[in-house]
């Protein structure tokens, strides 16, 4: 079975096809942070029309490639949900035409799916296991029982640790998209001069044991630029007074508070998350995907505590972490392996969570 798939959830237009047997015919991706970078983040309407712009070029780029004609397509699959919502519409909508013009089957992915079961194609992952999503637009910790079956067990009750690298690197000056070059700069430092908040650890909230809050980090980032040049915070001008070594320090310190955040979050789902008492302790895998789960500090943090927990650690490739099309075909793959197809009428959503996911 071939699935030609499209991502257009975010600021990437992307396109691929793989087939049942993990073989990837061709894969395409149109960045768009030359547009975005500007602005230190995305902009949805802009997003949308650079989308429009490429998607028909791309997927034709992409069966020449594979040396495919349409009628060699099983199924078109397209991330449905959630995300932006014009790009959304602009892929899903591609992929749903093909459909019905072929009278293939149309698979509506969810984004967060995807990621989640990307680990399946390069190797042999049996359900259950457990998920550490961390990327732009999303932070949560799911058990996945299963292709359309997750159990969430903690989310973030505000912003997604993407966005908060992003925001921290804006302030600091530095060029979108912020994770790699916050990495990039604590390499520099070889110190934690700069004490930061974790929030919900800090309180010792129970009901929130297993979720994720980053929007007050954020903050404390900025009253700490603030005292780092005696001044109020002025997105035009702080970023120009503060020394490479300060930056430096301050990006090591950031990203050593949100790695023990992390590190926190997971070892309280392992000690107290009455779920995983379904599942096998002793096979257990956390599989960490998402654009984050390229970051190296926070993974070898991790991987310190999988040593001290006794459990497996996964991590798909940085192609297959970031978004990309090879995920939500391979997602299509898995659909279409347990004969679930979705109705051309099925219309995109901006928020679409993994519990209402259709067996």
């Amino acid at each position: 079975m071939k699935v030609l798939a499209i991502e257009s959830s975010c600021d990437e237009t992307a396109v691929a096809i793989v087939d049942s047997d993990k073989k990837i015919f061709s894969h395409l991706i149109k960045s768009q942070i030359d547009i975005h970078q500007q602005y230190g983040g995305v902009i949805p309407e802009l997003s949308a029309r650079a989308h429009l712009e490429v998607i028909d070029h791309l997927i034709l780029q992409a069966l020449s490639q594979a040396e495919l004609k349409f009628s060699d397509i099983d199924a078109f699959a397209g991330t449905s949900g959630p995300g932006l919502i014009g790009g959304l519409i602009v892929g899903m909508t591609s992929a749903k035409t093909l459909s019905a013009i072929y009278k293939k089957p149309f698979l509506a992915i969810n984004h967060l799916q995807g990621h989640a079961l990307a680990i399946r194609l390069e190797q042999q992952v049996d359900f259950p296991f457990l998920v550490l999503l961390v990327s732009g637009g999303h932070c949560q910790i799911l058990l996945c029982y299963g292709v359309n079956d997750f159990y969430k067990i903690g989310e973030t009750i505000d912003d997604a640790l993407g966005e908060t690298f992003d925001k921290v690197a804006q302030m600091l000056g530095l060029p979108y998209p912020g994770g790699p070059e916050i990495e990039k700069l604590a390499l520099l430092s070889t110190q934690r001069k700069f004490p930061l908040p974790r929030p919900l650890i800090d309180q010792k909230n129970h009901d929130h044991q297993f979720n994720f809050s980053f929007s007050g980090l954020k903050t404390a980032v900025r009253r700490t630029i603030e005292k780092i040049t005696n001044e109020e915070f002025s997105h035009f001008t702080s970023a120009q007074k503060i020394s490479l070594s300060d930056k430096s320090d301050l990006c090591a310190s950031f990203q050593r508070t949100i790695s023990e955040i992390i590190c926190n979050r997971i070892e309280n789902v392992l000690n107290n998350c009455q779920e995983l008492n379904k599942v096998n302790r002793s096979s257990l895998k956390l599989v960490i995907t998402g654009g984050v789960a390229s970051n190296k500090f926070i993974f070898n943090n991790l991987k310190d505590l999988s040593i001290k927990h006794n459990f497996k650690i996964l991590i798909p490739q940085k192609e297959l972490c970031t978004d990309n099309a090879l995920m939500i075909a391979w997602a299509g793959i898995e659909k279409l392996k347990i004969n679930s197809t979705d109705p051309l009428t099925f219309k995109p959503r901006a928020k679409w969570p993994l519990s209402e996911l259709s067996f």
